[in-house]
């Protein structure tokens, strides 16, 4: 796959993305051409590309020159206006999501619906060029996939159309969550509200960079200098060496219960397995006073985990929980439908890094229905799809 790994040790903005995306080999002329598909007021802005150094390390800058100061744009009218424009399926879907994480993130700062949320700088037309110009590169690459890095957590204060507000500017910070982040770097703003939300929106997995044949580098670099390190993103291009086997960075949370009943505790696991968790398992403890405990546990991706850890704390007398990130590798799995004695039945099928089917198995439901249907031993019918699996490897 297309891989492309987005080294933000120093931060990340839009027009950082940007740069970062053309020195990858994205014409600015083929960007002008695209984004004129937008269909903004003629002459409200114009495209610019220089080379320049940031601590002696090359880099692209990428400017937008805005010559129509529209101060305030609602997120309906920004999304109706890329939904409307003549850009391709994919780019419109990357964009409107982009601005979609932004707004929902403003929407939850400001304690408001989505409907009412409206842009200030961030509505602003370079922002809007950013956003839209980082989908339009992405597919002129023909990216097929983006990992990011940890973020730097930045400091200080930012002047915004909200007035002096603390570094990670609330958006920002409310889009970290759940992110890895670090503080190996000096005062500033370093991660933009628009930086962020195309992470969010667009980069499936944080942390190192995969395993990856390189074909390029790119360096978009950033408005001003900052003294403890070079303020630019790099780029890494190329094509991934493990098809198969898939690094994956999950959430597991945690949290240790001596006060609830077995019924309560299957029902809570049926209802996160149902809402996307990725596995949920029990384990006995002993807790203080000599009580036996049960902890519960549950691995998910990053934007779930808000959603289940609510689920977990509603459904159960859990008064805090625990969550950290980790790595997992995975590999590559599917199911597929095989004609057997039994007629149609489900079998997962489980993929070596050659694309080799190595084992399969008959998914369990079907078993279990089969044996109702059939009046027969489940452990049988398992027994002789294995066989029937077995036959198609």
């Amino acid at each position: 796959m297309k891989t492309l790994y987005l080294d933000c040790q120093a931060g990340i903005s839009g027009d950082m993305t940007v740069g970062a995306l053309l020195d990858l080999g994205v014409p600015l002329d083929h960007l002008r051409v695209e984004l004129a598909k937008l269909e903004l007021p003629s002459g409200s802005y114009e495209l610019s590309a220089s080379r320049t150094e940031r601590l002696h390390m090359p880099a692209l800058k990428f400017d937008v020159a805005v010559h129509d100061h529209h101060t305030h744009r609602h997120y309906a009218g920004i999304d109706a206006m890329i939904a409307a424009s003549g850009l391709s399926d994919q780019v419109k879907k990357q964009s409107r999501l982009i601005f979609r994480t932004l707004a929902e993130a403003e929407a939850r700062v400001h304690g408001m619906e989505i409907e009412q949320v409206h842009f200030h700088e961030v509505g602003a037309v370079d922002s809007i060029v950013d956003i839209v110009a980082t989908a339009i590169c992405l597919q002129s690459l023909q990216v097929e996939q983006i990992y990011a890095s940890a973020l730097p957590l930045g400091s200080g204060f930012v002047e915004t159309a909200h007035g002096r507000l603390p570094v990670p500017a609330p958006a920002t910070a409310d889009l970290l969550r759940g992110l890895p982040l670090h503080g190996d770097c000096g005062p500033g703003e370093r991660v933009t509200p628009t930086g962020a939300a195309i992470l969010v929106a667009l980069a499936g997995k944080f942390g190192q960079q995969p395993a990856m044949r390189l074909e390029r580098v790119g360096s978009g670099a950033g408005g001003r200098d900052f003294p403890d390190c070079p303020n630019i993103l790099r780029a890494f291009l190329g094509r991934s060496t493990t098809e198969q086997r898939q690094d994956d960075d999950i959430i597991v949370v945690e949290t240790n219960i001596d006060d609830s009943t077995p019924e309560l505790l299957g029902y809570t696991m049926e209802r996160l397995l149902e809402e996307g968790a990725l596995d949920v398992f029990f384990t006995p403890i002993q807790m203080k006073k000599n009580r036996p405990g049960v902890m519960v546990s549950f691995l998910c991706h990053h934007d779930q985990l808000d959603r289940l850890s609510g689920l977990l704390l509603g459904e159960t007398s859990a008064i805090g929980l625990r969550y950290y990130r980790a790595d997992r590798i995975v590999l590559q799995r599917q199911v597929v439908e095989l004609q057997t004695e039994f007629g149609s039945v489900r079998f997962k099928q489980v993929l070596d890094d050659d694309g080799n089917i190595v084992r399969a198995a008959p998914e369990y439901d079907d078993c279990r229905r089969i044996a109702r249907e059939q009046k027969l031993p489940c452990r049988d019918v398992m027994e002789r799809l294995q066989c029937a699996g077995a036959v198609n490897l």
